[in-house]
């Protein structure tokens, strides 16, 4: 069978390094078109990063001659490839105005970026948690008058590491939850020798990463009423973002109060068996088990667990009753593989099995 072409814009950024890491050998996708900002055109993909190849793997060889392309110029994208993955560091409104270009233009994109999380009729997908959600994707195509084109998002990399776990907990009645998430230096596109102010250093705030973090579990949460996302109403979330020197790995210190509080046992239960649309049909990226438990006191650890399953695992240890909530935990999740490149890669692996690129 041959594989889907695909093109990745944005490539030069770190997001989109750890795209084509991704894509170098997948079994549905070929990437045959990188794309980036215009000083990168023309250029070839080695030339065009440089020094700048930030990941601890070396470039996949078959990218090195491929040359650049302007992201602009959708017309000579979209004619090689027949969906893209997009990663770019622009403003949101220039982003969102690209992302939709390309959508009218029949090519389908899946999104790493923000711009586009709380477009009404575009799903924030967390494949194992609402794939129900793609099915918004008709409204979308409605309004943008598109037979193929589309655009799916993936949410922010911080709330993998707690949404997870909270999920199959909310048939109890989740109804408050304080997460405080303690992210690695790569969720700001960053390496220590790019940021040595990070070394010895913790940074008590992240701009805007908060709100994301209190109101996109809400949105993965929702249902899909009337062609829109309804986002739901409970529980209430608070959290605080800190920047702390790991490399990889996004770590969240969790307290939940329930309305019918479970025992330990029930938690445990609940996180073992919690599977989704991914495990059934065995996605190529699809962790074998999507939450672990880490029985250690000490566990999980962004450096021992970030890379389970490919970095598509969520790992969770701590659970224990607490004074003034009914439990707390801790949860880690890979920020730029399960939070960012690898979650929307299979999210473009859920919708290729479900005929959406059809």
């Amino acid at each position: 069978m041959s594989k889907m072409k695909v093109g990745v814009i944005g490539a030069t950024g770190m997001v989109g390094q750890r795209f084509l890491t991704l894509l170098a050998d997948h079994p549905y996708f070929e990437v045959s078109v990188l794309a980036a900002s215009a000083r990168s055109a023309g250029k070839t993909y080695e030339e065009s990063v440089g020094t700048r190849w930030k990941m601890c793997v070396p470039m996949p060889e078959q990218f090195n001659s491929m040359v650049v392309v302007d992201a602009a110029n959708i017309a000579e994208v979209g004619a090689r490839c027949s969906f893209v993955f997009c990663a770019v560091d622009m403003k949101k409104d220039e982003i969102r105005a690209m992302e939709e270009a390309y959508a009218k233009a029949e090519i389908p994109v899946v999104s790493n970026n923000s711009a586009n999380r709380w477009t009404p009729d575009v799903p924030m997908v967390i494949p194992e948690i609402n794939d129900a959600h793609l099915e918004v994707i008709a409204a979308q195509r409605a309004r943008l008058g598109t037979k193929r084109g589309f655009i799916a998002v993936k949410p922010n990399c911080s709330i993998q590491s707690y949404v997870p776990a909270l999920t199959p907990l909310l048939k109890y009645g989740i109804k408050e939850v304080v997460a405080t998430t303690y992210q690695a230096i790569s969720g700001a596109g960053k390496t220590f020798n790019e940021w040595p102010e990070m070394i010895d250093n913790v940074i008590p705030y992240i701009g805007g990463e908060e709100e994301k973090s209190e109101q996109e579990p809400l949105r993965v949460w929702g249902h899909v009423e009337n062609g829109e996302i309804v986002k739901a109403d409970a529980p209430l979330i608070t959290t605080q973002c800190i920047r702390v020197p790991v490399t990889d790995g996004h770590t969240a210190a969790v307290f939940v109060r329930f309305e019918n509080k479970p025992t330990k046992e029930e938690i445990l239960d609940a996180w073992k068996n919690f599977s989704g649309k991914p495990q059934e049909l065995k996605l190529p990226h699809a962790p074998e088990q999507f939450i672990t438990y880490f029985e250690e006191d000490n566990r999980p650890q962004a450096k021992l667990d970030r890379d389970l399953y490919g970095g598509m695992g969520v790992t969770v240890g701590r659970l224990r009753e607490d004074t003034l909530f009914d439990y707390k935990f801790v949860g880690l999740s890979h920020n730029t593989l399960r939070g960012a490149a690898g979650g929307a890669v299979l999210i473009a692996e859920l919708l290729y099995r479900q005929g959406y690129f059809d």
